[in-house]
């Protein structure tokens, strides 16, 4: 038996990953379950699961869910300081952090410090801080796991491979619901337009970000952290059927692949189950019904947010950083009915170009160029 802390149970990856608890329950079981604002559904998952703890980020709501759990033995915390420290009890073994945005990077770190085995589905932790967690992972017996359904791929492909025989990592994206979009026609997309993605049911956050093709962006500069590869080694390729999650090309000019079903149980349950796979019931993809496989180059004029996370890749230091944060500021004003969605590059840009840069930033400079970029961010939402 596992136990499993699930740090963003009520988001789409850690309801889906509650779902693998559910399929092998001799298996695994879910110690702490942590949510930010999502009580009712909190509460709904601890008297299903029972876990040994959970935790609500949003403090104003600790009393509803203590009321709602009095008559059990769950032990209720509330706060970002529980947030980050539960992770770091002796029982836990397997750390999901499933949590949007910034908000996984302190947790991750303590769950390095704890020395924890990490599924990691926030891929902002290392977008943000990627040379902070490289380092925090070579004094520590943590080992992490992509979840992301394209680094689960890349992570699959290199099984038994030698580092020096890559050339270069090939990161599929589906192109998102706007792929066949003019640049003209973007100005006038709404947020309810940005939320039917072509293929993959996510949270809303990732599902505009993988409309304006930041999530692609957010995704190669986590390949280069987690496969220590540079970022111009990491081609991204359009594939509208989202089956082929990423591929690697060696050097002598073979191409690996991992294909599969839209289905982001499939890289959780991989996660989760090394170093074996899990057998499972789940729907098998068939060469019948995926006959046609397509690629084609992204247009980076039409998403010019691809062209930003490769500078800010480029830059280094605290830049990615500040893109993250200036994302997500803007994101809720789209999201919100505030901005349009070609604001979006705009804000981030205009974010970026006045954020006071940080050539090595430890903890706090990311904690600070978090705080300002996104207040500068704000200011620019009229």
């Amino acid at each position: 038996m596992r136990n499993i802390a699930i740090m963003g149970s009520t988001g789409s990856i850690g309801r889906q990953t509650l779902d693998i608890v559910s399929e092998y329950p001799d298996l695994f079981k879910a110690w702490v379950l942590v949510a930010n604002n999502s009580a009712d559904l909190l509460i709904e998952q601890a008297l299903k699961y029972r876990p040994h703890t959970v935790v609500i980020a949003n403090e104003a709501l600790y009393d509803k869910v203590k009321t709602a759990l009095a008559d059990t033995d769950i032990e209720v915390q509330a706060g970002d300081q529980a947030v980050a420290d539960c992770v770091t009890a002796p029982e836990i073994d397997t750390v999901v952090t499933a949590m949007v945005g910034y908000s996984g990077l302190a947790p991750t770190i303590k769950a390095i410090g704890a020395g924890k085995k990490i599924a990691l589905a926030n891929k902002e932790t290392l977008v943000v801080a990627g040379d902070l967690i490289t380092r925090l992972l070579a004094t520590s017996k943590s080992v992490l796991y992509p979840v992301d359904s394209e680094h689960g791929a890349f992570y699959q492909c290199l099984v038994g491979e030698r580092h020096q025989d890559i050339n270069k990592l090939i990161l599929t994206a589906s192109g998102g619901p706007f792929r066949t979009f003019s640049k003209e026609q973007l100005e006038y997309v709404t947020a309810a337009d940005a939320l039917k993605h072509p293929n993959w049911s996510m949270g809303a956050k990732i599902t505009i970000d993988s409309a304006s093709m930041m999530n692609k962006g957010f995704e190669m500069i986590e390949a280069k952290w987690l496969y220590n590869v540079s970022q111009r080694d990491i081609e991204i390729v359009v594939h509208p059927q989202s089956i082929v999650h990423s591929m690697v090309e060696f050097k002598d000019g073979s191409v690996k692949a991992q294909l599969g079903l839209p289905d982001m149980r499939l890289p959780i349950r991989y996660a989760l189950g090394l170093p074996g796979r899990l057998a499972s019931n789940c729907k098998k993809m068939t060469v019948a019904d995926y006959c046609n496989l397509t690629f084609e180059l992204p247009d980076f004029e039409k998403f010019p947010l691809l062209n930003t996370a490769y500078e800010a890749a480029d830059r280094g230091g605290n830049a990615a950083c500040v893109v993250n944060a200036a994302n997500e500021i803007a994101v809720a004003a789209f999201l919100n009915n505030q901005i349009k969605f070609t604001d979006i590059y705009k804000i981030i840009e205009q974010t970026l170009a006045w954020a006071p840069f940080v050539e090595t930033p430890a903890y706090d400079d990311y904690v600070n160029s978090n705080a300002e970029a996104r207040a500068y961010a704000s200011s620019l939402i009229k």
